[in-house]
């Protein structure tokens, strides 16, 4: 039963004050995560921790991000309405629909078929549904649809894969954590055919983006 009540709302009010003493201070990001139902992609049985600001295991090896990570990967992509994104690791599906709320066209691509089939039946049912979910590797990234104004990546990648930077718009933003453990939050915008600007933003933990592995 997809329930969400006013006590899961009350939560996800503290929450977002939570969000704004840790920086967070995009108010459409804000208002995106104060909108939507994160306890619906976990278990029931943890329904608990929906709305503690910490990663969760959602099954398969995969976590469901801290929501302060999903929060400040969103703030640096600087989404704005229609923007063209791509999200590298689509997992419980927490971070695409809070993309999806925010206007953006989706194309998330996921190499776990177990957490891609789940998905893909559970995102339409909240009415977050992305352009497109895609099972598949996603350091290829999505040639087909290219280029995108944003690529999210939402598990630690050893270095950053090349075909990523080649699908990003000039002017795109590709984030991504970058290192084994724990990650460097990595942002890359694109200045010219082969120009990128690299900033970094301290340590983050994600699980490891695995290579043409399901």
């Amino acid at each position: 039963m997809l329930k969400d009540t006013p006590k899961h709302q009350g939560k996800r009010n503290q929450l977002i004050k939570i969000l704004e003493q840790k920086g967070i201070t995009d108010k459409k990001v804000l208002e995106a995560i104060k909108n939507i139902p994160r306890h619906l992609f976990m278990d029931s049985t943890f329904e608990d921790h929906a709305y503690q600001d910490k990663a969760f295991p959602i099954g398969a090896g995969q976590t469901i991000s801290q929501p302060f990570t999903v929060a400040f990967q969103t703030q640096l992509l600087q989404i704005q309405p229609n923007d063209k994104v791509l999200e590298i690791g689509t997992g419980s599906g927490y971070q695409c629909a809070l993309l999806v709320a925010l206007n953006a066209k989706i194309y998330s691509i996921e190499r776990q078929l177990e957490l891609f089939k789940k998905t893909n039946l559970f995102l339409p049912k909240i009415g977050l549904k992305p352009k497109k979910l895609i099972f598949g590797d996603g350091y290829k990234g999505l040639p087909a649809e290219a280029p995108f104004d944003s690529i999210i990546v939402t598990a630690g990648a050893p270095f950053i894969p090349k075909p990523l930077m080649g699908q990003l718009k000039i002017g795109g933003r590709l984030v991504i954590p970058v290192g084994n453990d724990p990650q460097i939050m990595t942002l890359l915008v694109r200045k010219g055919p082969k120009e990128f600007e690299k900033t970094t933003f301290g340590e983050f933990r994600f699980v490891p983006m695995l290579e043409n592995k399901n």
